[in-house]
């Protein structure tokens, strides 16, 4: 990864936000990917996130909570018909222990609601300081910067933290922009995550912060070929799909929901 090492405090503080201003005109449209009603089908749908889509996940929650609604009657799930219901997120021999686990301290100790505290959120089995700030920032508006494999990745290359532990990146992160901005801040970095700058091919070539990004070169810069690799509502053949989020920002979330449906 590149690094601005003669770059001052000041000059990374004014390009990051340069950078996140430039994201902000491209996805203002940007919102959790996760579907949820409350603070309990939130923290579950992202405890189930980890090793899979949220595409996935939103399908399985759908039927999670139509099933169990709330963290008492999830804590008394049967094991292997949860197991059967999480099979398709990956790991769910796992994921269905750490959930009845979860759901049983939520009962035993917090009275079966979620708490809106990081210090008791990250008490609970399976839940992180990622996990945490995700509940807390979309669920009770407590802005928070929540580091998942897209927000590393593209907090890295954008020369923000040279760091791999996630609380550390948060922490850098963190200094360079207002408190107020962390939530849509992470939003709109995982949006261009999953969209743009890819793991494995970013479209450097189709990116807007690419003046910006220390980075730029590590994909593929040639607009025809890179506009070719974008995914999701920018993927070539996707303009409608497009045109609807932008004409209609305050529908974003159920857009998402309807088109994913369509979707083969």
């Amino acid at each position: 990864m590149p690094v601005v090492s003669s770059e001052s405090v000041l000059a990374l503080k004014r390009r990051a936000r340069r950078i996140h201003r430039a994201l902000a005109e491209k996805y203002p449209y940007a919102h959790a990917e996760l579907d949820f009603r409350n603070p309990f089908e939130l923290l579950v749908a992202t405890v189930l996130s980890a090793q899979t889509t949220d595409v996935t996940v939103n399908q399985v929650t759908k039927v999670l909570f139509a099933r169990w609604p709330n963290a008492r009657a999830l804590a008394e799930a049967d094991p292997t018909e949860l197991e059967t219901i999480l099979k398709p997120t990956g790991f769910f021999r796992a994921k269905a222990s750490n959930v009845r686990a979860l759901c049983t301290r939520l009962v035993d100790d917090f009275d079966g609601e979620v708490p809106g505290r990081m210090e008791d959120l990250v008490t609970l089995p399976g839940v992180g300081r990622k996990t945490a700030n995700v509940v807390l920032a979309n669920a009770f508006g407590i802005p928070g910067i929540s580091v998942d494999t897209h927000f590393a990745r593209l907090a890295k290359r954008f020369g923000w933290t040279q760091s791999e532990d996630p609380v550390q990146i948060e922490q850098d992160v963190a200094e360079l922009f207002e408190r107020r901005d962390w939530t849509m801040l992470s939003h709109r970095v995982i949006f261009h995550g999953r969209r743009v700058c890819h793991a494995r091919k970013p479209a450097c070539g189709a990116c807007p912060v690419a003046n910006w990004c220390p980075s730029y070169g590590l994909g593929e810069t040639d607009p025809v070929k890179a506009a070719k690799l974008l995914k999701y509502e920018l993927a070539p053949g996707s303009e409608a799909l497009l045109e609807q989020y932008l004409s209609e920002q305050h529908r974003a979330a159920e857009i998402r929901m309807a088109s994913q449906t369509r979707a083969p």
